[in-house]
């Protein structure tokens, strides 16, 4: 059981380079030498893309702090 989940942390830390862009961006991106603007473009991808992510992050750590107070106040 523990190779298992050292397998999917493994799996899940673990990133590669891709390439995020449509089709017709990649096109005009690529057609630029210094390929800037392209390194731009993904940066930009995965930071619209993990914003979702940390607003359901803290939404979660809220729902869970407002229950915890609300365990402990019966107690």
């Amino acid at each position: 059981m523990r190779k298992l989940i050292l397998l999917l942390v493994v799996f899940l830390l673990y990133s590669a380079d891709v390439d995020a862009q449509c089709a017709m961006c990649r096109a005009v991106l690529e057609s630029e030498e210094t390929q800037s603007a392209a390194r731009g473009i993904n940066n930009g991808i995965v930071y619209l893309m993990a914003i979702p992510y940390i607003l359901m992050g803290g939404l979660g750590y809220v729902i869970y702090r407002s229950r915890r107070k609300r365990q402990e106040a019966k107690n």
